[in-house]
């Protein structure tokens, strides 16, 4: 009895410590990985922010500091609150159904008196924004108006009831992969970039846990990489190394990110073009640390869209003086497994549309969700979205026709000179700006050189002059994403006067120096300003 009982009592022991050596192997494995991706300093300067992150939300939990953090941010949520949502007595609420239905006269008339209550003043017709209207013309406009009204009902789960929209969205997805060099290819129908960008994180990971049997996955970005990675790897439960860009070029670090690859990576990720500062990323020398480790590589083109398939044919390619310079980037470079492109932006599609893209349509398998056993039927579909409208199918399909080959090939033309004479003017006659990188397309981003000149300063100066522009952050620095609105000789004259009041009479007030500022201020700086975006995102449903 006894010997059993020391048996037992010594079996447990090993077992205990069997699994506390397992543990602290699996733990000392992932701090190396991590450790091996993010380097010495990197990790240093990581472990460095989370101890004063603390420190100072320690101090934050005392009660005058409460009180002062409170009176500040209920303040900024107050501001937010007044630009969003209509005061006054004489403001109309749609908050109950009526009883009885409106006509569509009544209908016109109140959404133009909505607009007259919230104050709409900006007119996107004039050519300040930067990007968020991408707009194809009158004509474009009556085409997918049209597509919509004969559609409107129209839903592609059901194929059977809707062929002609299963044909276009097949078609759609078809001349999209040809504009990008794989006719042999696959892919789907996406509401937008971020979806595009989810559905192929979720598709490596399921191909790398059934092929590479990966239960722990990690994706590894440039820190240029769209947030949509960042999203879809939060919502996924897949780990993110992300990795800084080089400072002049823009792009990504291809020792880091060699550096960062491990036993759990499924996906490298390049951008052609990227969001924040328009600079493309080396697909060419990722494509070959892809294909030497078998990982996947996705390129973001959502932003390049039908822009930098184009350039190759326009003859803006090359670049000039060795400036601008477009590299390989699609299909034709071995390692790419994914692309993705919206067709909502420089394809001109209503907004709500993109497409991702597979090398082959035995890849594009892991993104479909399929449930054989539900007790509704057979459930299957291939992207996030059961029901999905038709109309905006449609709307794309007729857009695509409408533009054609050679359409988009003058709006490439036209779009990209536009871009490279506002980069060339700001580098010839504002001496206190310069350009990130060599942006080859559509974007361009500047910063300042001037120690009395704060770019963020400069675009609330833009903003107070009807431009609506994008603040970025490391290095701070405002982009504008040109469409075929855009005016060049405008954008740098007004730009010249905000750099020169920046300097003259800053406020320290605006926009983009009060929530950028804020997210530099500190340590709990970017926690600030999340507390800010969830108020935001709390406003824009008060109704």
């Amino acid at each position: 009895m006894d010997s059993r009982r020391i048996t037992s009592s010594r079996t447990y022991e090993l077992l205990k410590t069997v699994l506390f050596f397992y543990v602290v192997f699996k733990q000392s494995a992932k701090a190396q990985r991590h450790l091996r991706a993010r380097g010495i300093i990197t990790s240093f300067r990581e472990f460095y922010t989370w101890i004063a992150q603390h420190v100072i939300m320690l101090a934050l939990r005392l009660p005058a500091a409460q009180r002062k953090v409170r009176t500040e941010m209920d303040k900024a949520k107050q501001d937010i609150e007044d630009k969003l949502v209509p005061k006054g007595i004489d403001v109309t609420r749609h908050l109950t159904l009526p009883a009885v239905g409106q006509t569509p006269e009544w209908i016109l008339a109140e959404m133009d008196k909505m607009d007259k209550e919230m104050g709409s003043t900006t007119d996107w017709s004039l050519g300040k924004l930067s990007g968020a209207v991408y707009h194809g013309g009158a004509d474009m406009e009556r085409v997918i108006v049209a597509a919509y009204a004969k559609y409107c009902v129209s839903n592609p789960l059901h194929p059977d009831v809707f062929p002609a929209i299963r044909k276009m969205e097949a078609e759609i997805v078809a001349m999209t992969l040809k504009l990008f060099n794989n006719a042999d290819g696959a892919g789907t129908m996406t509401s937008g970039g971020t979806e595009s960008i989810i559905m192929s994180v979720k598709t490596h990971r399921d191909w790398a846990r059934a092929v590479k049997g990966i239960t722990e996955p990690e994706i590894i970005i440039p820190s240029s990489a769209h947030a949509a990675f960042d999203k879809g790897a939060a919502y996924l439960k897949i780990k993110v190394h992300t990795i800084p860009v080089d400072p002049f070029t823009r792009r990504a670090d291809l020792k880091a990110i060699k550096r960062a690859i491990n036993a759990n990576t499924i996906m490298l990720v390049g951008s052609t073009i990227n969001f924040p500062d328009g600079n493309q990323d080396d697909i060419e020398a990722l494509g070959k640390l892809a294909a030497r480790y078998k990982v996947g590589l996705h390129v973001d083109c959502c932003l390049g869209s039908f822009i930098v398939p184009y350039l190759e044919k326009a003859g803006l390619a090359e670049g000039s003086g060795g400036k601008y310079k477009l590299l390989p980037f699609d299909f034709r470079v071995p390692g790419v497994t994914a692309i993705s492109c919206d067709t909502h932006k420089y394809g001109f599609a209503p907004k709500g549309s993109s497409v991702i893209m597979y090398r082959d349509a035995k890849l594009r398998r892991y993104q479909y969700y399929v449930n054989p056993d539900w007790a509704g039927g057979v459930y299957a579909s291939p992207s996030l979205s059961g029901s999905r409208p038709g109309a905006l199918i449609a709307g794309t399909w007729a857009a695509m026709q409408y533009m054609g080959s050679e359409g988009y090939l003058e709006s490439c033309r036209s779009i990209v000179t536009c871009a490279r004479e506002i980069a060339d003017k700001i580098v010839a006659s504002i001496p206190e700006l310069y350009i990130l990188g060599s942006p080859p397309a559509s974007v361009v981003a500047f910063g300042s050189k001037h120690p009395k000149v704060n770019v963020l300063e400069v675009g609330d100066k833009m903003a107070l002059r009807g431009w609506h522009l994008n603040a970025l952050t490391g290095p701070a620095a405002v982009h504008i994403a040109c469409t075929r609105l855009t005016k060049a000789d405008m954008f740098v004259a007004d730009l010249k006067d905000a750099v020169k009041e920046a300097m003259l009479s800053p406020s320290g007030k605006g926009t983009m120096v009060a929530v950028y500022g804020l997210g530099n201020s500190s340590a709990v700086g970017p926690a600030m300003v999340g507390q800010l975006a969830t108020a935001f995102l709390d406003t824009m449903y008060k109704a």
